[in-house]
């Protein structure tokens, strides 16, 4: 469907000889007219921001829109407006479907005078192209808006025949679509309805977040849920405390494997818990966590997240997948509540057997694109690392009774220092570097977090336990 817009706006762009763009009504980019030539002025700032962000400023919007282009069903020529950003007038050619609107073709208007420009038979063959482009956006909008109940139903479905049936309505309701390849995406959090045209999409909807299910619905049911009992693991922690395994003994195994110079996973610091307010306990939460019932926690009443099916023509390409995505984030002029929104993109499958599972990828990336800014916001699984294990447990189970204190608000330095520690593989020396303190400094810090969690940083299973709850407080 992307090929067939882009065919359909380079053949606007040659009748009018002039790049246009394309764009839904809301005014998110779907296809552009290649600039050639010299002439820098084609490139004007608003047609320059709506190609590299995929959308229009709200400033841009209003003024369009106070032209009564969503009412005209013909060109509309519209002036500059420097204070809005716009420096070169514009041409816009209203895509409408049985007179409704469906969206818009833009181009740059020439300042010339107002008989310059392309002539009326040149416009009048551009708006049947338009309106053209008119019937295929209806198309797309009838189909994701026609799923949406389905496309909800098979996510939210309670496993068993009830999910069964779920996805066998909309395998039925997708027709051969439904055994084609597939990519979902998960935005979250989500204001309002669902857009109303997502080029390239199967099906749209809005479902509550967290997400209610667990992957293919071999997880634990809703009534099982509960943290579990790690009473052994408090008495092993407590009894290492009181036989001395602690703070001294940790330093000098920290220098010796420095010393004997073992290979580690690089260390990283600008983005560790202890030096983001959103990530630990007492700062801003992350998206979709902060509770304890539920796989992603409890964010709090009337939140949602956006799910999207979209189509695939091969397995080896995602990218159009995550330019997708980012081009669904809500704009910084339309808040979606406190926190910035993130996507997550699922691993491309066959069929809708594992859609649970697609599904649950793409909540996780989601959700490890708000904890690691590393990751940008829009994330796919592959890539997401540890957090594709650790977003699968549910929200309060990830944090071990030993480390609760270490994560609270008052030793957030101490968390910061334990995980440069360990993501520098115990390395002493590298972990000094990249904390950009001495060696006795880490040490000492190192020996604080032993007697905070009672944990040997000798032991293996300790060190696994702590890196494992440093992750995992990200996304709580």
């Amino acid at each position: 469907m992307k090929g067939d817009y882009q065919d359909l706006v380079d053949e606007i762009s040659a009748l009018l000889g002039a790049p246009a763009t394309l764009e839904n009504r809301d005014f998110r980019l779907i296809a552009f007219g290649a600039h050639d030539g010299d002439d820098d002025a084609a490139m004007d700032p608003v047609r320059t921001r709506s190609i590299l962000t995929r959308q229009s400023t709200a400033a841009v919007r209003s003024w369009f829109e106070g032209f009564g282009i969503a009412r005209a069903t013909g060109p509309v020529r519209i002036p500059a407006a420097p204070d809005a950003g716009v420096v070169r007038g514009r041409l816009c050619l209203p895509v409408r479907y049985r007179g409704i609107v469906q969206g818009y073709v833009w181009l740059l208007d020439p300042e010339s005078g107002p008989d310059a420009g392309p002539g009326p038979q040149a416009l009048t063959a551009a708006m049947e192209v338009a309106d053209r482009m008119g019937v295929l956006l209806a198309e797309e909008a009838k189909a994701g808006a026609d799923l949406s109940r389905e496309f909800r139903a098979a996510l939210t479905a309670d496993r068993g025949w009830q999910r069964d049936m779920a996805l066998s309505a909309l395998r039925t309701a997708l027709g051969p679509d439904g055994d084609g390849l597939h990519a979902v995406v998960c935005v979250t959090p989500w204001a309002g309805e669902a857009p109303g045209s997502v080029p390239g999409a199967a099906a749209v909807c809005v479902v509550p977040w967290p997400w209610p299910g667990g992957g293919d619905g071999t997880g634990p049911d809703p009534a099982d849920r509960g943290a579990p009992d790690r009473a052994a693991a408090v008495r092993g922690a407590a009894g290492r405390a009181a036989s001395g395994r602690g703070a001294s003994a940790s330093v000098p195994g920290a220098a010796g494997r420095d010393a004997a110079g073992r290979r580690g996973t690089s260390g990283r610091t600008a983005d560790h818990p202890g030096g983001r307010t959103d990530a630990r306990p007492g700062g801003r939460p992350v998206a979709g966590t902060g509770g304890s019932d539920g796989v992603d926690g409890d964010p709090g009443p009337g939140q949602a997240a956006l799910a999207v099916l979209v189509r695939l023509r091969s397995a080896d390409s995602v990218t159009p997948v995550e330019a997708l995505a980012a081009r669904l984030l809500p704009r910084p002029e339309t808040p979606a509540g406190p926190r910035a929104a993130t996507a997550g993109v699922a691993e491309p499958r066959r069929g809708l057997v594992s859609l649970g599972d697609a599904w649950a990828e793409a909540a996780a990336a989601a959700r490890a694109a708000a904890a690691q800014p590393r990751l940008g916001q829009v994330a796919r699984w592959s890539a997401i690392g540890p957090y594709r294990l650790l977003a699968s447990l549910t929200a309060g189970r990830a944090q071990d009774p030993s480390t609760r204190v270490l994560l609270g608000a008052a030793h957030r330095e101490l968390a910061r220092t334990a995980e440069v520690f360990l993501d520098c593989a115990g390395q002493a020396g590298r972990a000094a570097a990249a904390l950009g303190i001495h060696r006795q400094t880490l040490y000492y810090r190192l020996g604080r977090v032993e007697q905070l969690t009672g944990l040997d940083l000798d032991e293996g299973e300790d060190r696994l336990l702590l890196h494992m709850s440093l992750k995992a407080a990200r996304l709580d």
